[in-house]
């Protein structure tokens, strides 16, 4: 059975929205652990933001996903903590 490039398009398209569920899905989730980190962290006298950490995960990001990866994690580092 042969698809048309429409059917095909929708599909996708349908499989993108999904993913983009629970990628919005799993974003909310981090902001919640994150949550948990920092009230944590002020509570014991820490600060909210540990910025060796933001690093860590900047790296991770931009290895993972090229230059691109590291305004991915800035966007979701503000998202989950607020702006510095």
């Amino acid at each position: 059975m042969t698809t048309t490039p429409e059917v095909t398009v929708a599909d996708a398209r349908e499989r993108i929205d999904a993913l983009d569920d629970r990628i919005i899905g799993l974003i909310q989730e981090r902001m919640a652990v994150s949550s948990v980190v920092q009230q944590t962290r002020i509570a014991s006298g820490g600060r909210r933001v540990h910025l060796a950490r933001e690093m860590e995960i900047l790296g991770r990001y931009r290895e993972a996903l090229g230059k691109p990866g590291t305004s991915l994690a800035m966007t979701l580092l503000e998202l989950c903590r607020g702006r510095i």
